[in-house]
């Protein structure tokens, strides 16, 4: 399926659809004892002006390499909180519009029907399909990026960057990989309580907008005018009407499946048990599969050096 990102232009030059990958042979200084911020928060002239601009933006925007450093085990805490929702014991909540324990297929199926526009039936299985197309395409986009950038990498705590990636996903948009991410919390959100909902996909957005500007600063220092080529062919995140060409990668398969487990066993729980329209196995599903996730991580090889880090 392609998207069309209607406010990011596509750039027409064809000298900018290359069979061969975009390469630095020599590695530009990243840091400068000049510059009080290390290469991580050092933002691009264009970030830089927009922060100025706008402070809240800058405050919300700018990535620690704490984050960076621990991404993975920072999402996996949005989504906890997000399926537990703690902030609904509290007494003051209670009886508040929205703040409801009953999961969001629940409710949405419920005011579909109060609404008249769709049974009550008809409704949770509308809302099952969607599910099921969000997450489903989440888990093919994440195993697709991470054929070709490698599980390891997806997985290091490190930015990387030798080589710039054009294969695969990479050809249309520049973060398959949080976009999936983004993708599979709009899909689980079905399973959590309405307040939960919310609270994980506003900051897994939010998140993934972060990591992305962060991996953006990092390579144009790293590459410079090839990368700032790169960006003006290939959109941030909803992938574009036309592809750079391909630079020849290989996928690595088996290493993106096991290291995108996760994703790959949400779809298939909601596949093959959602039919039975109750949430709390599902809830148990998803437990599963992020153990699952844990232990098959220790499988995956170490990162390859070599290409760029887009987790």
């Amino acid at each position: 399926m392609q998207f069309w990102r209607p406010w990011e232009m596509m750039a027409k030059h064809e000298h900018r659809t290359t069979a061969q990958p975009l390469v630095l042979p020599t590695a530009t200084p990243l840091h400068t004892p000049s510059h009080p911020f290390p290469p991580l928060l050092r933002p691009s002239p264009h970030h830089a002006a927009s922060c100025s601009a706008f402070p809240l933006y800058s405050a919300l925007m700018q990535t620690t390499p704490f984050e960076y450093r621990y991404r993975l085990p920072i999402q996996v805490l949005l989504f906890v909180l997000g399926f537990t929702a703690p902030w609904l014991f509290l007494r003051t909540l209670a009886g508040v519009p929205g703040f409801t324990t009953s999961s969001t297929w629940l409710v949405l199926a419920s005011l579909l029907a109060r609404q008249g526009w769709l049974s009550f039936g008809a409704a949770t299985v509308l809302l099952l399909v969607l599910a099921l197309l969000l997450t489903g395409l989440a888990a093919g986009l994440r195993i697709w990026g991470a054929a070709y950038i490698g599980a390891g990498v997806v997985q290091s705590a490190s930015l990387h960057g030798e080589t710039l990636l054009v294969d695969g996903p990479y050809r249309r948009t520049r973060n398959p990989l949080y976009l999936g991410t983004l993708l599979h919390a709009f899909g689980v959100t079905l399973l959590m309580p309405p307040s939960g909902a919310v609270f994980t996909v506003l900051l897994v957005w939010i998140f993934q907008v972060r990591l992305a500007l962060a991996e953006e600063t990092f390579l144009t220092q790293r590459f410079g005018q090839p990368y700032r080529e790169f960006q003006a062919a290939v959109p941030r995140f909803l992938p574009g009407p036309a592809a750079v060409q391909a630079a020849g990668r290989s996928p690595r398969w088996p290493q993106a499946i096991l290291g995108e487990i996760y994703f790959l066993g949400i779809f298939l729980v909601l596949a093959i048990f959602g039919w039975d329209f109750n949430a709390q196995p599902l809830r148990q599903g998803v437990l599963i599969s992020a153990g699952l996730w844990l232990v098959l991580r220790a499988l995956v090889p170490a990162q390859d050096q070599k290409t760029t880090a887009a987790p």
